[in-house]
């Protein structure tokens, strides 16, 4: 019974701020759900909090530097906070995350389906973290945040990497392959449905190895489960490797309900590049798999991951690999500077590309980049395109994604919160394309589980 002297208390915040990947993204939303049965309140990443969670990654040595300046900025920020440090980075260096003082407690990935219950554990303990000043405000360059929305759903079907390229780290922090049953995964994606999302993204290091761990089940078999046994309206497949993409596979996507936007990580345009990375395609697969999901679907986006200055790396490859990327015509391209991971091959390859002609390759990568993206909108002004309305820019202008991977914001005085509408777009405004919602919201027919 609650009295003027026994106000009731508050329900403890947590906040969970994510670094790098979908895979991240689906974890942290895990962890969202667990603190929320816990009863504890979700805040925004830079809000006061009881529990800070840093979910991190350790791909680059530019992804941990990342880490440690937002480790360092919650501390700031919440000086009498729990502040955890979790995912590949704390799998990978827990010593060097044990060293900053900021930190309270560090869980790995192995570690991580226990995290609430450690965290909350180690809150109750009678000593809190040692306070530190706090100014009187933060101008640092934190990532943005992937704390859970009503919108879409992140959804882990596989874990870990057999492949072992030359360059990667993700199977010395994620571990060998190993798929989640499909039943999980269904009853999952039901639940997140029933929750308010609309949109749900497989997510996982390697989609298109699923289910060679268990019996009778395969991406394609997977997917034609979730498409005949959950409600979900959009469904999404975070990434496919070239060699795995298939007509078979592929006709799948002529179901609406699948997104028709691919990331195929290319890494490089140049063979030779290709065999030293020791990746499992050469340029001519490559070529095919994009050639192959154009003709079928040509207003998809695809999207692509590409390393400047990998070892070994001449100018004449690097501009060979420049040429293929420009004739792949990607909707959007993540360059990366070649990082240097403990305990990968390449790391101690003898031939380094110098820092110097390292970042002219990376900025030479970005301009085309820039110039994929804006092509790629270009083409598609004019084109009406299902889109998933997530949020308000601002008063009466709402950000959404359209069903081929663009952002488009539109003006709108009815709340199109977690609304489908198709959209016209209409213009280029920077990094988004304009467009105008189509009412009345359209019925996507999809089975009842």
């Amino acid at each position: 019974m609650t009295t003027k002297n026994n106000p009731p208390t508050a329900p403890r915040a947590v906040a969970i701020h994510t670094h790098g990947c979908k895979l991240n993204q689906a974890d942290s939303q895990e962890l969202a759900r667990q603190f929320q049965e816990a009863g504890y309140r979700l805040a925004p990443p830079h809000a006061p909090a009881d529990i800070i969670i840093l979910n991190t990654c350790t791909v680059t040595a530019a992804a941990d530097a990342k880490a440690r300046q937002y480790l360092r900025a919650a501390r700031r920020r919440n000086p009498n906070a729990l502040i955890v440090a979790t995912g590949c980075y704390a799998q990978r260096a827990p010593n060097e995350l044990q060293n900053l003082p900021e930190v309270s407690l560090i869980i790995n990935n192995n570690a991580k389906p226990s995290l609430p219950q450690s965290a909350i554990a180690a809150l109750q303990t009678p000593t809190p973290p040692a306070p530190q000043p706090a100014p009187p405000s933060d101008t640092s360059d934190t990532p943005p945040s992937a704390n859970p929305t009503r919108t879409r759903a992140m959804i882990k079907i596989q874990e870990g990497c057999d492949q072992i390229c030359a360059y990667c780290i993700v199977p010395k922090v994620r571990g060998r392959e190993r798929s989640i049953p499909p039943e999980t995964i269904i009853a999952q994606i039901n639940r997140r449905a029933a929750d308010g999302f609309r949109e749900a993204a497989l997510t996982g290091t390697q989609l298109g190895t699923y289910g060679f761990d268990l019996p009778d089940a395969d991406l394609t078999r997977l997917l034609e489960r979730i498409l005949a046994e959950t409600g979900i309206e959009r469904l999404r497949v975070s990434s496919l490797q070239a060699h795995e993409i298939t007509q078979p596979l592929l006709d799948l996507w002529r179901n609406p309900r699948l997104m028709p936007h691919f990331h195929i990580p290319l890494q490089s345009g140049c063979d030779a590049t290709l065999r030293a990375m020791r990746r499992r395609y050469d340029t001519a697969q490559f070529a095919a798999a994009v050639a192959l999901t154009r003709r079928m679907y040509p207003h998809a986006g695809i999207t692509t991951d590409i390393i400047a200055g990998f070892p070994g790396e001449t100018p004449a490859q690097f501009a060979a690999a420049l040429q293929f990327a420009n004739e792949m015509r990607f909707s959007d391209i993540h360059a990366f500077p070649y990082s240097p991971r403990p305990g990968t091959s390449a790391a101690y390859h003898q031939n380094p590309v110098p820092e110097p002609e390292k970042r002219a390759r990376m900025a030479q990568l970005l301009e085309l980049a820039a110039q994929s993206r804006q092509n790629f909108r270009q083409s598609q002004i004019g084109t009406t395109r299902p889109t998933l309305w997530e949020r308000a820019a601002r008063h009466n202008l709402w950000s959404g994604l359209t069903d081929n991977y663009l952002r488009v914001r539109a003006p709108s005085p009815t709340p199109l919160s977690n609304q489908i509408t198709n959209a016209r777009l209409t213009a280029l405004d920077g990094d988004y394309l304009l467009a105008e919602p189509q009412f009345p919201l359209p019925t996507i027919k999809t089975t009842d589980p």
